[in-house]
This record gives structure tokens, sequence and C-alpha cells, in this order.
């Protein structure tokens, strides 16, 4: 039993590399793959379940987003009637979503991303499996930092000296995916480092690695990458130093103030295109957002139109035509703003999907960001960072539309809920002591036999 409940364990945090890997996961042949291997991994949790004789699964809130807009983008997809006769065709079914097709695959892969989410949360039933996800953040995000510069040297326009790409970055065809993957990756040790979480013995190799991606992150060239780390750092001194003496502040400002100077020391003495440059190559030319204000003016217009259900999700390219003013020029598929794109798709609905998550979110971080062990504190702090950077990021760009990023994103989702629960072996704090709580309580995760569970498989006879 343990060594299946370890594999399926392991198996997530593969899935998140090689997703990674693979150029991001936003082909088709491999989403396929994904799905694949999701689904075996399904089985295989399912089986572990049954042998054991009952089956963990996770009833927190952060799941039911996800969950919500699937079900809505299969509701969009739901014939009501037929379109009047167009150029001698009838008998086309009217739905609310204008690609009932595009509607119905994205329901599927936020599906597959929500049994990804619920297998994740449910696997993080003890306190060294969310030191072993930190460590997995640590340890890839630094090795893949650090090939990400190589590649920009020796193979700048092809991903692996492969596939041809105009920005690339690492692995993904998009600099500014590249730039949300690592400010989430770089958010988790830069927020145990400034919360004290990091043994003494570790802080070098900490701090190496948090340079390094800070560097890959500048030369990502991603501007939006830039501001949002930018972000993430500013939120993880709001969290770090609310409880401390001015002493204190200023030690972790000055800190933080020397690391920013390594990394950007860094990304200049190494060479190449930073975000530093592009920011001052678009003040010289005047223009702060190329083509977005447009893109968004349009969206706007798409919004309105298609009030209060949205014209579909995963339908953006098909409503957005029609308003384009540009006469077709290029090819828009998504609104470079997952705010705005969440209401052209999904109308008020979505905004509410979209309010009740955020909502949950924050609740979350008040509660996991002041729980007592110091190391849980630290990674939640960390993970808290590194969320509040995407959603900022997602202002400028639609990097949660990319598999790679998603998956991280629910990652540090899972951290989060997880340092908010106590476990047996909860023995981690700031300096590697033993720390272990008077009481326990009731955790998100729990078997089902417990609190309504039921009982499968040959076990439930007995």
């Amino acid at each position: 039993m343990k060594i299946l409940n370890s594999s399926i364990f392991v198996s997530l945090l593969v899935i998140v590399a090689l997703a990674t890997l693979a150029y991001g996961t936003v082909h088709q042949p491999t989403l396929a793959l994904f799905y694949l291997v999701m689904t075996a991994v399904a089985i295989i949790w399912l089986i572990a379940g049954w042998l054991k004789g009952e089956l963990t699964v996770s009833r927190h809130i952060f799941q039911v987003p996800l969950i919500a807009s699937a079900i809505y983008a299969l509701i969009q997809t739901i014939p009501f009637g037929h379109i009047a006769e167009i150029a001698g065709i009838s008998g086309i079914p009217r739905t609310l979503s204008l690609s009932p097709f595009d509607s119905t695959m994205s329901a599927l892969h936020m599906l597959v991303l929500a049994l990804f989410f619920g297998v994740m949360l449910a696997m993080v039933d003890r306190a060294k499996r969310i030191e072993k996800i930190v460590n997995f953040i640590l340890i890839f995000g630094f090795a893949y930092s650090f090939f990400a510069i190589l590649q920009s040297f020796l193979s700048p326009t092809r991903i692996y000296g492969v596939l041809e790409r105009l920005s690339p970055f690492g692995s993904f065809v998009n600099r500014h995916n590249f730039a949300a993957f690592i400010e989430m990756t770089i958010a988790v040790p830069l927020g145990m480092l400034m919360s004290g979480a990091v043994r003494r013995d570790r802080k070098l190799f900490y701090i190496t690695a948090v340079v390094w991606m800070g560097i890959a992150l500048l030369m990502s060239g991603s501007r939006g990458g830039l501001v949002a780390m930018l972000a993430g750092v500013g939120l993880i001194l709001v969290l770090t130093t609310r409880a401390h003496g001015k002493k204190k502040k200023l030690i972790l400002i000055g800190v933080t103030a020397a690391t920013a100077v390594v990394i950007v020391t860094g990304a200049i003495m190494i060479g190449g295109e930073t975000s530093l440059s592009r920011f001052a190559e678009t003040a010289e030319a005047g223009d702060v957002t190329t083509d977005r204000l447009q893109i968004w003016t349009v969206t706007l217009r798409v919004i309105t139109s298609h009030l209060p259900f949205g014209a579909g999700i995963g339908a953006f390219g098909q409503a957005y035509t029609p308003f384009d003013t540009s006469n077709g020029l290029s090819r828009v598929e998504q609104a470079h703003n997952d705010y705005l794109q969440v209401l052209a798709d999904a109308g008020l609905i979505g905004a509410v999907i979209a309010a009740g998550f955020l909502y949950s979110v924050f609740i979350a971080v008040r509660r996991t960001t002041r729980v007592e062990n110091g190391y849980r504190r630290g990674v939640a702090v960390g993970a808290t960072a590194g969320i509040f950077a995407v959603l900022v990021h997602s202002l400028f760009d639609f990097v949660l539309h990319t598999t790679a990023v998603t998956l991280m994103f629910i990652v540090l989702l899972s951290l989060l809920a997880a340092c908010g629960r106590e476990y047996e072996d909860d023995v981690l704090d700031v300096e590697g002591k033993q720390h272990r709580h008077r009481r326990r309580k009731r955790t998100n995760v729990t078997p089902l036999e417990s609190e309504g569970k039921v009982r499968i498989g040959r076990q439930a006879d007995h």
C-alpha cells in the first residue's frame, strides 16, 4: 500500500516536470498524453483505495471553482432551439457557446486539471510531503532556470535545438509563460528565506537557487513577468514584516534589496536582452502595451454583447472576430487579460465563480500565514506570493491557459491548503527542531469512512 501511495505522489510531481519540459504541454499530442497519464494515475489511486478498503478524497473548497467552470462549459453546449436558416443551411442548434466543440474540449481539460488537483490534495496527507514538494520546486526551478539560460545563448530561437519559435525561452514557446512558471518557483524559497523558515545549513543553496531563477526570469525578457515577480516580493515583505519590529524590517528590506541587486547584476553580466532592457526600449518608443489596448477594447465589446452568460468557454476566438477592428490582420485567440476573458467567455456566471475562488484564497492566506509551525508558515508565505504573482501577471497575459503553468499554480494552491492543517509527523520547524502540537485539528483531506465515508472493495464485507 505504501508503495502505491508513494508512486501516486511521485507521479504527480513527475507530471508537472514533464509537462513543463514538453513545451509547456500546449500541443494536442502532449495534451492527449497528459490526459492518458492522469487517467492512469487516477486508476492507480482508485486501486490503492480499494486495496486499503477506503478512498481518501479532499473536500477543500479550492476545487469547487474549477469543477464549476467545467460544468458551466458543458451547460453552454446544450442546444435550445435552432438558429434561423443561413445561406440555405438550417437545423443548426442554438447554444450559449459560439463554439460548442471548443467549450467541450475546455470542459474536458478543466476536469482533468480538477482530477490532478483532487489527487494532489489527497496525497499531501503528512508534513513530510510538504517538504518533498518544496524540495521539488527548489531543485527543479534551479535546474530548469540554469538550462533556460544556457539555451538562450546556444539556441535562442529553437527549443532543444529543434522547435523554432519567434520568442521562446526555456522549453516554453512563449517567454511570458516561462516567466510565469519561474515567478512561482522563485516565490517559494524566497518566501521561506524571508520568513526565517530555512535551516542554516541549507540557506546557501536556497539563495543560489533564488538568484539563478531571478536571473533567468529577467533574461526571459517578459515585462509582465518582472512586474509580477516584484508584486510577489512586495507581498512577501508585507507578510514577513508585519509582526516584527523596526530593526527586523530594515534587515529584511536590506536583504531583499541586496538579492535584487545580485540578480540584476548577474543578468547584466551574462548579457542578452532582459526585461529591464525591454522596459527601456518600450519607454523610448512610447508604447507600453503594444497591441494589448486594442485587444482589451475589442474584448469589452465582446463582453457587453454576450452578457449575462458569456460567448462560451474556449470560444473567445470566434467571439472576437466579428468585433475585430484590425480587419483580421492577426488571429486573436486570447484576451491577454484573464479577468476580461472570464467575463467574455462565461459572463456573470464566470465572474461569480472567479470571485468565489479569489475569496477562498484570501481566507486561506489569512489562516495559513499565521500558523504556529514556523516551517509551514514560511511555505505558506512563499506559496501565497507565487499565487499572487501569477494573478498579477494574468492582468497582462493569458499564462494560466498554459497547462504546465496551471499545474504549478495548482501545486502552490495545494501547498497553501496543506499548510493550514496539522499532522502526526509535524516535526519540522524553523531550525529543524521537533515541534508537535498539543491538539490535532481535523484536516480537509479526510477518509470517506470517518465522516460519511464509504467502504469500497473486498474489505467492505468485513
